[in-house]
């Protein structure tokens, strides 16, 4: 059985891609390198550039490797972006997903694995948030990632597919033993920016909002562990492979940290100062979203190893120490 990862040269995608090699699976990634990586990708892992709105190529990838499962990653992440030019999420979230999806339908795939989002919550008014919860997005992002779930629920009602759609609140880190990590350029992740600004690849970072109703004022987020993530996607798998139904499920610890205990455990774990200046909100940023996430836990029996921010921090520095080296030498 292989794997097909999109967006497979990507942060996150490229974990998933290591956790799949490392389980002895065969893996086809596919990735337009608009925001990835070629060197990002395991050299053990089928490696084609192109874009996952080729319906054609897609079909082609599934009967030329014998693909069963479909691990969604590829996208636009950005919430102001999408708020700024939502056409491009509507085309590279919800269209192209559309088109992808179809092609498994045709070839015969049967178990998709979909890079969903919190922000299909929007503004909850309760935290932590549950899967059953009003799914109300506040950002053109959240909407076109809610509208693949969507697509995926009516097709796997009307066909012989099943899929996990996993709502990832904020991912972090880096992979413990260093072989991948975050290494967009303009990367926009909190945890990246504030170890840039730490190491002095950045001269200063921005705390976007102060006047949320937060105990310190700054948005609260729940941050998970790229690790933990993957294992969660691994479960999905599993869960899919042995015929569980199809679902959604939310993937987090359950608590969440503040952007200033974020700034100061980066600064505590690096030892030097981390310069932020107080910016006006973003739009499209709630004040606060933690994930109950007893239903992974449940269904798929998932247990976080890496729930500990400053270990967080911790593998996020180091790869950002190494990382200017890994770009040269590639």
């Amino acid at each position: 059985m292989t794997v097909l990862v999109t967006g497979g040269a990507g942060y996150i995608g490229s974990h998933m891609v290591l956790a799949l090699v490392d389980a002895g699976e065969e893996v086809v990634v596919l990735d337009n390198l608009s925001t990835g990586f070629r060197w990002a990708v395991h050299p053990q892992a089928q490696f084609h550039e192109g874009d996952v709105g080729d319906m054609g190529l897609v079909g082609n990838l599934i009967r030329q490797y014998g693909i069963d499962a479909v691990v969604h990653f590829a996208g636009s992440i950005i919430v102001p972006e999408s708020v700024e030019n939502p056409l491009k999420y509507y085309l590279n979230n919800t269209a192209k997903s559309r088109d992808l999806i179809e092609a498994c339908v045709r070839s015969g795939v049967k178990h998709f694995i979909f890079s969903s989002t919190a922000a299909v919550y929007g503004m909850p008014e309760t935290s932590p948030v549950t899967e059953d919860m009003n799914l109300t997005p506040i950002s053109p992002y959240g909407t076109s990632k809610l509208m693949t779930e969507w697509m995926l629920r009516d097709t796997a009602a009307a066909h012989d597919l099943r899929y996990v759609a996993l709502r990832y609140f904020n991912v972090a880190g880096a992979d413990p033993e260093g072989r991948s990590g975050q290494s967009t350029r303009n990367a926009t992740h909190l945890i990246k920016i504030a170890c840039q600004t730490a190491l002095g690849q950045r001269e200063q970072m921005g705390i976007f909002g102060t006047d949320y109703e937060t105990p310190d004022g700054t948005g609260v987020r729940d941050y998970i562990h790229i690790s933990d993530l993957i294992a969660a996607h691994m479960s999905a798998l599993h869960y899919l492979r042995d015929g569980g139904a199809s679902l959604a499920a939310n993937c987090g610890y359950g608590h969440g940290f503040s952007v200033r205990e974020v700034i100061q455990a980066v600064e505590e774990v690096s030892g030097r100062p981390v310069k932020a200046t107080e910016e006006p909100r973003r739009a499209g940023d709630p004040a606060a979203l933690v994930a109950n996430s007893n239903l992974l836990k449940k269904r798929m029996r998932w247990t976080p190893q890496y729930d500990d921010l400053k270990q967080i921090v911790r593998h996020a520095l180091a790869w950002e120490e190494t990382l200017p080296e890994k770009v040269r030498s590639k």
